[in-house]
């Protein structure tokens, strides 16, 4: 790959382990931090077309197998992070954003809407790619448009009527990163909204193991219940395979214990999918990415 002229940063078998929140993951081939979104569309110019390519901003929400992954990893977040208000209701936010970031941003501006996201471990990027939401609030209830890139870095404005968003999922254009993303929100109390923030994150922490490593829930809730129940139903909640363990907290959350390896946790996860499946009757889907390794 020809360097010259990008200026970002590019690494060789760059361990993932240390840029996923579960801290699990073999080496990457290449490892690229951009810049800014200008150098990103510089670097995917000069990406071979066959080269697999990975995007992540926090790592939550992400599984790596051991063995790591064939190809370029391109981490935004601290690189595309430009957030800034474009209107009376609206704000801009890069890829690289923080969820929790663009929470706090919006509640500052006197905006409300978002707030849930505060609680999100993850880059406004992923929340786009998955419908990130908690607490009754998904990300795509606010979105105006977004900006992609392809591999080729061609940028589209697209809205979202280009996407079909369901729960925890969503489906565009084949090919596509986003690259940014415009919001309405609603003009309201930006006291009360940090409170409800604050009130949101304590909730969180008492109900969930946050200071662990994690990737945040594992599964999506079926249609009419909860994984968490289902899996504490099937007498599931603090079972370890190696170093991984379902949370003796919350059952929907698989932790590192401090010598998991990706193997650990997708075994584990596999086992929590067979034993609920055999007393409730339900397949748990996951909401984790995985990337590489076995799959149930």
């Amino acid at each position: 790959m020809n360097e010259q002229g990008l200026r970002g940063e590019l690494r060789k078998d760059e361990p993932l382990a240390g840029h996923t929140s579960w801290r699990v993951g073999g080496p990457a081939r290449y490892f690229y931090r951009p810049a800014d979104a200008a150098d990103l569309v510089a670097f995917l110019r000069r990406v071979e077309p066959s080269e697999p390519l990975l995007w992540i901003g926090l790592g939550s929400n992400l599984l790596v197998a051991d063995d790591g992954f064939p190809g370029t990893v391109i981490q935004t977040v601290g690189r595309l992070n430009v957030l800034k208000r474009t209107g009376d209701t609206r704000l801009y936010a890069e890829a690289g954003v923080s969820s929790a970031r663009l929470a706090r941003f919006a509640v500052r501006q006197g905006l409300v809407g978002v707030e849930f996201l505060a609680g999100i471990p993850g880059t406004v990027g992923g929340a786009l790619a998955m419908n990130a939401g908690a607490w009754g609030g998904e990300t795509w209830t606010h979105v105006v448009r977004v900006r992609t890139v392809d591999r080729w870095g061609q940028v589209r404005e697209r809205t979202p009527d280009d996407f079909d968003v369901g729960y925890r999922a969503v489906h565009g254009p084949q090919g596509e990163w986003f690259l940014a993303v415009e919001v309405d929100l609603t003009p309201g109390d930006g006291e009360a909204a940090q409170r409800r923030i604050r009130d949101l994150l304590a909730a969180r922490a008492r109900a969930q193991p946050v200071g662990l490593p994690s990737c945040g829930s594992v599964f999506r809730n079926p249609p009419g219940d909860h994984a968490a129940r289902l899996i504490e139903a099937a007498g599931l909640k603090g079972r370890r395979i190696g170093g991984a363990q379902v949370s003796p907290k919350h059952a929907n959350f698989i932790i590192n214990t401090g010598t998991a390896s990706a193997s650990d946790i997708q075994r584990l996860m596999a086992l929590v999918q067979t034993e609920v499946e055999r007393s409730a009757g339900v397949c748990l889907v996951p909401e984790v990415k995985q990337i590489g390794g076995a799959w149930r």
